[in-house]
């Protein structure tokens, strides 16, 4: 971000040198390529799935995903988690005032987030959860239940597909629980696949402690770094868990207009596709970080632009 000085007077000083507020406040066209950017360098298969979408949309999607990405990396990418709880509740503060006072808005963020807040009315509270999980993810890193973490990624998950949702026009209670399902399934499959980055970099555990207890398996199995049959066969029942979730959601797919039907499916089976790849290294990921193999990856992309084209994809295929 161009003009950026890190000063006491920025509000997000601390943060690191790309989230900071820019000394005056950008143009429109210029915050939209600023979270167009984000975007398009954090995460290769969002930019593939905002394709998919009309054109009018992608803006929104963008200034959606850099709210999230940087909402996220204020909460992570702080190692003081003191400094990072006071950047988060500042955070917290611009949205308000994007919402109250969007003239005074700097951040490229906010300067893009207020025209998809007035263009597809967007309530406050989804922002709010989320960044609410991000803060609460610097005093809270064990859950004891996988009730807790549905509780959680109430909060840190599921805004997420209910503003994609919205964004598209939707608003119906039933869609919105069926993208709930897809969410948490979602955020789940990508926790059982990096336990151990999580602990040893994070000091979080999101494996829930009783089915831990239930299972034999301790933080001392986590850090030793391999898995035992007791942590393979916990895994393999989170993977169940995780599935379960992610088809609850499918149906979700066959319920809205194809263009978004392509991206849904491409998330959800993207979801899917990490606990298969769980399920290949044995639940071993204690020592393997599983990956979508590049033909699965070329097969989902295939997926959703067929179904995008014309050529009726649905909810078929996913498992």
């Amino acid at each position: 971000m161009s003009g950026v000085v890190a000063t006491a007077s920025n509000r997000l000083a601390g943060a690191p040198a790309g989230l900071l507020e820019p000394e005056t406040r950008p143009t429109l066209a210029e915050a939209r390529q600023w979270c167009k950017a984000l975007a398009d360098s954090h995460y290769e298969n969002f930019h593939v799935a905002t394709t998919l979408l009309p054109a009018r949309l992608r803006p929104h999607f963008h200034a959606v995903y850099a709210f999230c990405r940087v909402s996220d990396d204020l909460g992570d990418e702080v190692p003081d988690r003191a400094l990072a709880s006071e950047l988060l509740r500042t955070w917290r503060e611009m949205l308000v005032e994007c919402y109250e006072e969007p003239a005074a808005s700097r951040h490229p963020v906010y300067v893009a987030l207020r025209e998809s807040i007035v263009a597809c009315d967007l309530p406050m509270e989804p922002f709010s959860n989320l960044i609410r999980a991000f803060d609460q993810d610097q005093v809270k890193t064990r859950f004891e239940s996988l009730a807790e973490l549905e509780a959680y990624s109430a909060d840190s998950a599921n805004p997420v597909g209910r503003l994609v949702l919205m964004l598209c026009g939707y608003r119906d209670p039933e869609l919105f629980a069926l993208s709930d399902e897809t969410c948490t399934g979602l955020q789940l499959a990508n926790f059982w696949q990096d336990v151990q980055e999580d602990l040893l970099e994070r000091d979080r555990v999101y494996l829930p402690q009783d089915r831990m207890a239930a299972h034999g398996v301790t933080e001392a199995t986590l850090r030793a770094g391999v898995s035992t049959p007791e942590y393979t066969a916990l895994l393999k029942e989170m993977v169940a868990d995780g599935r379960a979730r992610l088809m609850r959601g499918v149906p979700l797919i066959d319920r809205v207009d194809r263009e978004l039907a392509g991206t849904l499916r491409l998330f959800s089976a993207g979801g899917l596709a990490i606990l298969r790849g769980i399920e290949r290294i044995g639940y071993r990921t204690l020592e393997h970080r599983p990956e979508v193999s590049r033909g699965e990856k070329l097969a989902l992309l295939l997926g959703a632009a067929l179904g995008k084209v014309g050529i009726h994809q649905g909810s078929r295929g996913l498992r």
